[in-house]
């Protein structure tokens, strides 16, 4: 019998089976790439989301630069945050710009023998890397705007904060920057406790101290502030991850010196659950703050 319990459900199959082609039609892709840096000596592995229809147009896009954590990756924004998932669902919804989403390597999961991070330390210059290497590069190749107004960065932990520094000594750069529980210092010694060890976690955590987003802010002129005011930003931690109160308090740093920004504090933890819902929300910032 035919009854009106089975003839939703046959609608709802019906609607979803129109829906997935349309959706699978739209898809892009990730792809994995090298620079071959002559700056650290090495190899630099990347992933690149590229968008639909990217290999058949001569279209020029806007770029996100999407930094990963202390022992993460560049896979990792792929493979734990479904980064390739949500830009498809939401540049086709158009909540967000068909744009290019570069993944740099800046780690690995073994923290004490191999380099993580994004800032120049003894034997690992890894931002005059990005800035001087990878960025040209990257955008040649990819059919990338190159301008400020087309180009973010967003990133999670040691992404956060290396993206928030990024932005503060390089506001020229960048439209926006989207840090979620960001890893902004290392004063209080969040990040690596008391190993004193001088290997590769201690030059991290020493190099995250020493390129302060808080203590950037106190020391700012009056020219420097100008220049931040014209990046928008969003901080986004959860209200029980560890590194909660750096976020609060670069916040109110900012909005004692007139920087503007936006700060959310959900409900979670310093966690993929979290940082998965991050990316939905940074993604559509991103794009509302590209140039039109």
């Amino acid at each position: 019998m035919f009854t009106l319990k089975n003839m939703k459900r046959f609608l709802s199959l019906a609607l979803i089976a129109l829906i997935v082609p349309a959706i699978s039609a739209r898809a892009g892709k990730i792809i994995t790439d090298s620079v071959q840096s002559s700056i650290l000596g090495s190899e630099v592995k990347f992933n690149v989301y590229l968008p639909s229809g990217f290999d058949k147009t001569d279209k020029q896009y806007p770029v996100v630069y999407l930094l990963h954590g202390l022992s993460d990756n560049y896979e990792t924004w792929a493979k734990k945050g479904s980064v390739q998932l949500v830009a498809d669902e939401l540049i086709s919804s158009g909540e967000a710009d068909e744009m290019v989403i570069i993944m740099p390597n800046a780690g690995d999961p073994d923290t004490h023998n191999v380099w993580n991070g994004y800032f120049n330390m003894p034997g690992w210059n890894y931002e005059d890397f990005f800035f001087k290497e990878f960025i040209p590069t990257v955008e040649k190749k990819y059919r990338i705007i190159g301008d400020k107004g087309h180009r973010a960065v967003m990133g999670l932990s040691m992404g956060g904060g290396g993206s928030t520094v990024y932005c503060q000594r390089h506001p020229d750069m960048f439209s926006s920057c989207y840090a979620m529980s960001a890893w902004l210092d290392n004063e209080a010694g969040q990040v690596g406790g008391n190993n004193t060890q001088k290997d590769k976690l201690y030059l991290v955590c020493q190099a995250v101290r020493d390129h302060s987003a808080l203590d950037f802010i106190d020391n700012a002129d009056e020219a420097t502030l100008e220049a931040l005011r014209t990046v928008k930003w969003f901080f986004d931690c959860g209200d029980d991850d560890f590194l909660v109160q750096l976020s609060f308090d670069l916040h109110m740093k900012m909005k004692a010196k007139n920087v503007k920004d936006e700060l959310r504090i959900r409900n979670g933890v310093h966690n993929w659950e979290y940082w998965h819902l991050a990316l939905r929300m940074a993604l559509p910032f991103a794009s509302r703050n590209f140039d039109r």
